[in-house]
């Protein structure tokens, strides 16, 4: 069985002027890896991808007629979303979870995943905004994830999360456009982007000057197909 590729472009005609980034689509590892020596069940956790992530994310490229971009393999491997010097950039803990597989690893080994996982994903990123610059299209970058309902202990109540910097007025328009009485979406929960913890936004977004923010959806919502169409519709409306 082959492996699959580093990334998957959809769309990467698409005349919206929004680009669509999933990290964390996918949680495969190949079987050399041994699952980073995890039990299997490991690998279907929030630890390996982002839940409902991907589907939400097809399903918005399509309504929105929007480019994607989506890593092929496990953040586990490497996370396609940490700068180069981040601790969790291939993570010894994870959660609250030891990975084996990540422990002491050799420079040859962080040089090969980088070369086989994480670059040909940030060039595949950079090569659909190049292109879309070059036609003079207009851009606003969107990274799409999920979060775990509970972490650590913490019940989480967010519904979704707007994540953002220098986008306030994109980001707290979205948050707005989301926001309902049975429905919290909340500005820059459960996480905040920093330069030591992220790299799509600050790097694809701001360091290029284009507007950009990153959805959390909470994954018990998305987890399912339907969940994902009601999310990717809700988004799409916010979107419009």
């Amino acid at each position: 069985m082959a492996e699959p590729a580093a990334f998957e472009i959809v769309n990467a005609e698409g005349t919206a002027p929004y680009v669509l980034t999933c990290e964390h689509a996918s949680n495969y590892i190949p079987a050399s890896y041994e699952c980073l020596g995890l039990p299997e069940s490991e690998l279907q956790r929030h630890i390996a991808y982002d839940i409902g992530a991907a589907g939400i994310s097809r399903l918005l490229s399509k309504a929105l007629d929007a480019p994607l971009v989506l890593s092929g393999y496990s953040r586990l491997l490497v996370d396609c979303n940490r700068p180069r010097h981040s601790p969790t950039l291939m993570p010894v803990v994870s959660e609250t979870t030891e990975i084996p597989g990540n422990r002491n690893l050799s420079r040859n080994e962080i040089d090969a995943r980088l070369n086989a996982y994480y670059w040909p994903f940030q060039n595949a990123v950079s090569a659909v905004l190049d292109q879309r610059k070059a036609r003079g299209q207009a851009t606003i970058l969107l990274a799409m994830h999920s979060f775990t309902p509970v972490f650590k202990g913490f019940v989480r109540p967010w519904h979704a999360g707007l994540l953002f910097r220098k986008s306030e007025r994109l980001g707290e328009l979205l948050v707005q456009r989301l926001n309902a009485p049975h429905r919290l979406v909340e500005a820059n929960q459960p996480y905040q982007i920093s330069d030591d913890g992220d790299y799509t936004i600050p790097v694809h977004g701001e360091a290029r000057g284009i507007e950009a923010v990153l959805f959390e959806v909470r994954q018990d919502l998305i987890a399912s197909p339907e969940g994902q169409k009601a999310w990717a519709s809700l988004i799409a409306q916010a979107l419009d």
